[in-house]
């Protein structure tokens, strides 16, 4: 069985974003940058089913610049088998990057691929399921535990109303929620053998869905500072002000 895992670049969730100053997008300039939190999610799930011999291989692939080799590095690091990189210097969208996905996957022949959700970027929450579309495989969106038998999975996944199970025959795509796993940190010598792992480079000219844009950003703004906050001499006046001004009771 083999799985085949999406991961992106983005920037590193724990440092302050800056929005350019014509408002025309985020200022990328030297800021640091990581795989995909959910991302991350998924390929420890596809290394996990692989250690109790559920898969014989897990494959990485991503869509982004060159430097999107450091992301899948890191991947490979944590476990990963071999990677894929389409090498796309410009914007991308995500039902050009699921078009891309459905090439990789008719390719490689996954008996499931697990996707992260959402990118923290843009927050999308939208390949997962429109590769599943495209591909007519079933899928289960926001997992909480996946279990691989013959020929099925079983995967518990959260609604609002708790958790429902599905079983849903191979091959599907599954996205990763938070309480799916938590990643395991690469060890050194892990980070040493990832630089030795093969990474499969192809061109986006290539891939000319991935150039079909419909998306326009018209701006982007910050959000508003946090207001200061205040003392009341009273009970009374907390409710009013919670009434009358924060409108929340």
């Amino acid at each position: 069985m083999k799985i085949l895992v999406p991961v992106k670049r983005v920037t590193d969730p724990n440092i302050k974003i800056r929005v350019k100053a014509d408002g025309s997008g985020v200022d990328l300039t030297s800021v640091k940058m990581a795989i995909n939190p959910f991302c991350e999610i998924a390929v420890e799930e596809a290394i996990r089913l692989r250690e109790a011999g559920k898969a014989r291989e897990v494959v990485v692939v991503s869509i982004g610049p060159t430097a999107a080799q450091d992301t899948l590095r890191a991947a490979l690091a944590m476990g990963a088998d071999r990677a894929i990189l389409i090498e796309a210097e410009t914007g991308v969208e995500p039902l050009g990057v699921a078009k891309a996905l459905k090439r990789i996957a008719e390719a490689e022949n996954p008996d499931i691929i697990i996707v992260g959700k959402q990118a923290v970027d843009d927050d999308c929450n939208q390949t997962g399921q429109m590769l599943a579309a495209l591909l007519g495989w079933p899928q289960a969106t926001f997992a909480s535990k996946v279990e691989l038998g013959e020929g099925v999975a079983t995967v518990k996944r959260e609604i609002d109303g708790g958790l429902e199970t599905l079983e849903l025959k191979l091959p599907i795509v599954v996205t990763t929620d938070l309480r799916l796993n938590t990643p395991r940190y690469a060890s050194l010598p892990n980070i040493m053998k990832a630089k030795k792992k093969p990474i499969d480079v192809r061109k986006a000219a290539d891939f000319p869905e991935l150039a079909d844009l419909r998306l326009e950003v018209l701006k982007t703004i910050e959000p508003p500072g946090r207001a200061a906050g205040i003392k009341v001499n009273s009970i009374a006046e907390l409710v009013q002000k919670l009434r009358s001004e924060a409108r929340v009771i």
